[in-house]
């Protein structure tokens, strides 16, 4: 009702001297900030911030006695004039529990003591006409000059304060940004009305309304704010029924009840020391991330992005409903990839020692031989004389290129040289001349892979040549090898009589223990009298 009623005082007080626009959007900025801050009021009682705002609707509206005909009222309007500048550098610093804090307290004390102590010394030095009731003295220069002071110290002031809304800003949810920027924006615009009325520049009606316009965004953008929270909240029950079938990953739920695309939920792991996804994958904790806990200690934590407060709190409770569950399965598989790993590094050590051992056999034992070979030869041909002795050397020779072949077949079981040396497909073109059947080769690669990949896919080609030859009777076998994006295919398919039994001997176990090691898979299809197929997908990207 007071609203209602000072808004009709401003309308009458305008219609004399033709202000009825600037009355308007004095009328708009009135309404616009009382309305809102009875709501802000009735909604958070013990917030001193709807308060403000009404108070600042309110004396918006007093500047506009400035306007009346009656000399006490006109003075008071003057006094005032400047009071609303103060007030809405107040209301928007004191955001959103109406009370400063930090440097915005002196700040706005500063622009209060400016705006009534400067503007009443102007008016007692004889600034504003003769209309003024407070002119003590005649001296309208030196009025005009304290007059200037006023307006570049407020102009100052609400820079500085949109400074410290600008430090504010990256730190607020989204809805609180959008309100946050409209104070800023507000308060420059300000700042260039006070500096244009300064220097008495053209086209100040203009800018006067449009300041005033921007000035009752505010209240728009603090509805905007309110409306935003309440969806938000609202949404709260949608992720509690969501949260009640258990989903395996909480992220997207907290994602929609958030409204954070970024929003996810990482669990603690006392045993590995470390914080996991619910995949059971290590992951790291942002400093912003907000901590659920249970008897002081950490459980999970939900990352996000600036969150109100509110929401936030809602939104944690109804994830520690379902936490341990996930808290469990994320335990599960965090154990997984550590036995993937162990596994992975148990592999990979045994394929390194099988590197050495070849290496050693090859510079050692094999040299060794070579060399007592060539000396033989040399001492078998000394004996001219002695037929029984050079059959002796002669055996002996052969026995040493026995020697030699078989360990040159040990060093190569153990690890492939040339497969380090020139690379897969050469290495299978190698297997596949030794096999006992006909093999017909297509490999598809233009480029090396890593070599754990390459060593993976050539002892499964060998070992599955080897089955073929051994028990699938089979006349000819293919394989192929091929890269599907970041996946090497390898398949090995025989005419056979099939039947494979999968589930017992270590042959096709150990390869598929090395190939799953890599993160890839073995399958095997052996159907009676069809024939086997095996192939394996390995990573490779």
């Amino acid at each position: 009702m007071a609203g209602l009623a000072a808004a009709a005082m401003s309308i009458a007080l305008a219609r004399p001297g033709g202000h009825l626009l600037q009355a308007g959007l004095f009328v708009w900025i009135l309404l616009a900030y009382v309305s809102c801050g009875l709501l802000a009021w009735t909604r958070r009682p013990e917030s001193a911030f709807g308060r403000l705002m009404v108070l600042v609707g309110f004396g918006a509206s007093l500047s506009t006695l400035a306007w009346s005909s009656n000399a006490l009222l006109h003075t008071v309007g003057l006094a005032l004039d400047l009071l609303v500048v103060a007030l809405f550098l107040h209301v928007f610093l004191a955001f959103p529990s109406g009370r400063l804090s930090g440097p915005a307290r002196p700040l706005v004390v500063t622009a209060y003591a400016v705006s009534i102590g400067l503007q009443l010394t102007v008016m007692v030095l004889g600034g504003f006409g003769p209309g003024n009731l407070l002119r003590v003295f005649d001296a309208p220069s030196v009025a005009e000059v304290v007059h200037g002071v006023e307006l570049v110290t407020l102009s100052v002031l609400l820079l500085a304060g949109l400074g410290l809304l600008g430090v504010r800003l990256r730190a607020e949810p989204r809805a609180v940004r959008w309100l946050i920027g409209s104070f800023a924006l507000g308060l420059l615009s300000l700042a260039v009305l006070l500096v244009l009325g300064l220097f008495v520049i053209p086209g100040f009606a203009q800018v006067q309304q449009a300041t005033l316009a921007v000035l009752g965004l505010a209240p728009v953008a603090f509805l905007a704010g309110l409306l935003d929270a309440r969806l938000a909240r609202a949404s709260v029950g949608e992720l509690v029924l969501a949260l009640r079938r258990e989903p395996d990953d909480l992220s997207p739920c907290l994602a929609r009840a958030l409204r954070d695309p970024t929003a996810s939920l990482l669990y603690w792991l006392p045993q590995y020391r470390s914080w996991v996804d619910h995949d059971g994958a290590p992951a790291a904790l942002p400093s912003s991330a907000t901590l659920i806990e249970r008897d002081g200690e950490p459980v999970a934590a939900i990352t996000h992005r600036p969150a109100d407060r509110e929401l936030l709190e809602a939104v944690v409770a109804a994830v520690e409903m379902v936490i341990d569950n996930g808290r469990l399965r994320a335990e599960l598989r965090a154990g997984l990839l550590e036995v993937r790993a162990s596994r992975a590094r148990v592999l990979e050590a045994g394929r390194r020692e099988r590197r050495r051992l070849e290496r050693d056999l090859h510079d050692g034992a094999q040299q060794r031989l070579v060399g007592l070979s060539l000396r033989l030869g040399l001492l078998e041909s000394r004996l001219n004389d002695d037929p029984a002795a050079r059959q002796a050397l002669a055996a002996a020779r052969e026995e040493v290129a026995t020697s030699l072949s078989e360990l040159r077949d040990l060093a190569h079981g153990l690890y492939p040289a040339v497969l380090s040396g020139h690379g897969l497909a050469v290495a299978l073109e190698s297997a596949a001349a030794q096999a006992t059947v006909p093999v017909r080769l297509e490999v598809g690669l233009d480029s090396r892979l890593p070599e754990p990949v390459e060593v993976a896919a050539y002892y499964v080609v060998c070992e599955s040549l080897t089955n073929v030859g051994r028990h699938a009777g089979a006349s000819t076998a293919r394989v192929e090898v091929n890269r599907a994006g970041d996946v090497l295919v390898v398949e090995i398919a025989d005419d056979g009589v099939g039947g494979a039994d999968t589930t017992s001997g270590s042959g096709l176990r150990g390869l598929a223990d090395r190939v799953e090691a890599l993160g890839g898979t073995l399958r095997v299809w052996s159907p009676g009298g069809g024939g086997t197929r095996v192939r394996a997908d390995l990573p490779c990207g």
